[in-house]
């Protein structure tokens, strides 16, 4: 990353002109006596930003950039070592972990010095909650992976559409209240709408009506079972999609 400066510096600098966008567009629904970004719409914004940066970065480095391996032909090389295929695939969530991390940590200042405080409270349990949906979360990107190695080019348009679906299903930047009653019977059946539902509203506190989908414990069982169960999924379909390119002699084709 260090290599391409410029690249370098804007992926960091994004970061604030997303927030500086939301902060702005944001701000034309906040009347009176609303709080602003620091009360508790701020709180479900932010919060749920967090875990869209994640999942978007997870879908396109760790997914992704199989394909972009594959375009750029060291893919085929990587399989023609002796190199552990299960140490390359685990080895780009140091990027999701390390710099999505510190992306994240900026923009939550970046908030606080712009648009007044955001709430943080029980932080241990919902750092326990981002844990487990971060995990679950990365065996998504093990699961696009395998498909990037079957669709190849077609990956491309699905990581666009998936992380806007998510985001739109998950209510990640809005209260699950103001989804259709179609939508949400759908959103129920993502897991992934759990660990938003829970993250944010752990450390909003609890306010009335929040977490929307479930009670906190049972949102919390269902958080821990994908964060262990997804890694394990994913990276199941990872294998069968690499056996089954390997055998049909697709690996390196672009």
């Amino acid at each position: 990353m260090t290599r391409y400066p410029i690249n370098f510096v804007v992926s960091f600098a994004q970061i604030f002109v997303i927030v500086f966008m939301m902060i702005i567009a944001m701000s034309l629904f906040f009347g009176e006596g609303s709080g602003g970004m620091s009360g508790g719409f701020g709180g479900i914004i932010m919060f749920g930003f967090i875990l869209f940066m994640f999942l978007s970065d997870t879908l396109w480095t760790i997914g992704y950039n199989i394909r972009w391996e594959q375009v750029q032909g060291t893919l085929e090389s990587l399989y023609l070592s002796p190199a552990s295929k299960f140490a390359s695939l685990v080895s780009r969530v140091s990027i999701s972990l390390v710099w999505t991390g510190l992306n994240c940590v900026a923009a939550l200042i970046f908030v606080s010095y712009v648009a007044g405080e955001l709430p943080y409270n029980n932080l241990g349990l919902a750092f326990y909650i981002l844990v487990f949906s971060l995990s679950g979360t990365f065996g998504m990107g093990f699961a696009f992976a395998a498909f990037t190695m079957v669709a190849r080019e077609s990956a491309n348009l699905a990581a666009n559409a998936l992380q806007f679906v998510f985001m739109g299903l998950c209510a990640m930047f809005f209260p699950f209240s103001v989804l259709p009653d179609t939508v949400l019977w759908v959103s129920r059946l993502i897991p992934l709408s759990y660990c938003v539902d829970a993250f944010r509203s752990t450390l909003m506190g609890y306010p009335e009506g929040y977490p929307e989908l479930l009670p906190i414990g049972t949102e919390l069982v269902i958080v821990t079972m994908f964060g262990l169960a997804m890694p394990v999924v994913g990276y199941g379909l990872y294998k069968i999609a690499e056996k089954r390119v390997r055998i049909k002699g697709t690996l390196g084709e672009y």
